[in-house]
């Protein structure tokens, strides 16, 4: 009776549930496993485990969650190392951890649409056979969360919730995991998906030049530039042509002429056609003639399947969302932010934008259960904290963004430094074209071009997603890292 009694009123406080709710601040669980990959069996470990981030004065603020995965048996010393981060920003680690690069795989059918029962599978095409893999899923995300100060507070949110202090305290963190896990001595990488793609550009130069911390390689997936998106200027909406031609011509939109053509024959004319023609045309604003205006607009609607007068009244400034509502208009659905492959149903067929990401929605059919499936029962790391797919990281402060020109002043003083860049065609968030432009911008002079290779895949944000592109690009991930092992030669121009 005495212990119901406590019970009860632990339970009446809330005490009970506030201890259980509490993730523990520096843990973790080890799980041993096998997986086939390529027709070969691999052994090795899982590590769910958490690891604070400690203050100036050396006191937890925050605990990350981790997945560790590394080869058993293997000389550490020369194997890779990846470090990998999605987006948002304010989005777990869990979309690139169970459904592209780690050793399972989520339980969806070929083109990625879920299935029940949810769940995972094996991943045959993994890259654990070339590199260990860390997944980390910073402040907010999955299960980590600021740690309160003796007084009960928690730290102040600018600390992790900023372009550059997210690269700060993500660095000094990862900086005590490979201390920890004695991955001093191997080759390192990092991949980063949609706000991913700044954050590790950031890391890059932050772990570099502040942690003394040198890279192999740098993957950029389906990266946000936000020097594109957070400015103003309309010219840069000229480079959502060859995604609007993309996400036509998979639905079938285009004029006969260019839908019997090959999607890879028609994109090159388009960003030709882009760079030389929409840009200098949106450039001029109201100082185009009117025959130019009118080219321009016929131009981009062959290449978009929307109405040419559509084109004209938004000056040739065609906003994405509108693009997603008018496409099918006349067929009665929208399409896709993150791929345009999906399909949604407003309520009203009139509007400027969709009611709801169709693609999203039925990501999140998959990965939600999977994810708490696995970490809880397969790798064994069970708590009652709720895991963020996606976290409360707002107000996120954008300013004083200079992650593109970081990786540019990494790679200039690390001539072992090599990056990929890898993004769908039908991906209308963070477009192909505007991650090639960014590749561009990012190196002016062209000189580390031969540094830099981009792969493009008939999916879209989350190419790894349709079944034939995960195979693909797993493929690219794995010679990438072949290709850009240092192979015994010396640093040096």
């Amino acid at each position: 009776m005495k212990n119901l009694f406590l019970l009860l009123t632990l339970l009446s406080t809330g005490l009970l549930f506030s201890q259980v709710k509490k993730i523990p601040l520096d843990t973790m669980v080890v799980t041993n496993h096998t997986v086939a990959i390529k027709g070969q069996n691999l052994s090795y470990q899982a590590i769910a485990g958490t690891q604070p981030v400690w203050n100036a004065k050396g006191e937890p603020i925050a605990t990350l969650f981790y997945t560790y995965y590394k080869k058993s048996n293997s000389d550490k010393e020369k194997r890779p190392i990846i470090f990998s981060f999605n987006g948002g920003p304010g989005s777990a680690s869990a979309w690139m951890h169970i459904a592209y690069t780690g050793p399972v795989i989520l339980n969806i059918d070929d083109e990625g649409y879920p299935v029940q029962p949810y769940g995972v599978k094996p991943n045959p095409h993994s890259i654990l056979d070339v590199a260990d893999i860390v997944f980390i899923d910073p402040v907010n995300t999955g299960y980590s969360r600021m740690v309160e100060d003796k007084d009960g507070k928690l730290p102040d949110r600018k600390t992790f919730f900023g372009i550059n202090a997210d690269i700060k305290y993500l660095a000094e963190w990862m900086n005590t995991f490979v201390s920890r896990k004695n991955r001093w001595e191997s080759p390192k990488y990092l991949i980063g998906e949609s706000y991913g793609g700044p954050r590790v550009m950031g890391l890059s130069k932050e772990l570099q030049n502040n942690q003394w911390m040198y890279l192999n390689g740098v993957i950029l997936v389906s990266p946000a530039d936000y020097k594109i998106y957070s400015t103003d200027q309309p010219i840069y909406s000229a480079l959502n042509l060859p995604y609007f031609t993309a996400a036509a011509w998979y639905q079938k939109a285009l004029s006969p002429a260019l839908q019997q053509k090959d999607l890879l024959d028609i994109l090159p004319e388009v960003e030709t056609y882009t760079i030389n023609n929409v840009m200098p045309a949106i450039a001029k604003g109201g100082f185009i003639s009117e025959t130019e205006r009118n080219q321009v607009a016929e131009k981009m609607s062959l290449y978009s399947g929307l109405d040419k007068a559509s084109i004209i009244d938004h000056n040739m400034n065609i906003p994405t969302n509108f693009f997603w509502k008018e496409l099918l208009r006349d067929k009665g659905y929208t399409i896709g932010r993150l791929d345009s492959r999906y399909l949604g149903i407003d309520k009203m067929n009139a509007g400027d934008s969709p009611d709801y990401n169709a693609e999203l929605t039925s990501w999140l059919h998959s990965f939600t259960p999977a994810i708490n499936y696995y970490l809880r029962e397969e790798l064994k790391f069970k708590t009652d904290i709720k895991y963020n797919m996606f976290g409360d990281v707002h107000p996120w402060d954008r300013q004083y963004d200079s992650t593109r020109d970081g990786l540019r002043q990494a790679m200039a003083q690390n001539p072992y430094l090599k990056v990929l860049v890898q993004s769908g065609y039908y991906d209308g968030a963070t477009t192909y074209f505007a991650a090639k432009y960014t590749v561009g911008q990012m190196d002016p002079s062209g000189r580390m071009k031969d540094r830099v290779s981009f792969k493009g895949y008939r999916s879209g944000h989350m190419m790894y997603l349709r079944k034939d592109d995960l195979k693909t690009a797993t493929e690219d991930i794995r010679q990438f890292i072949l290709d850009s092992a240092s192979k015994g030669q010396a640093a040096k121009y």
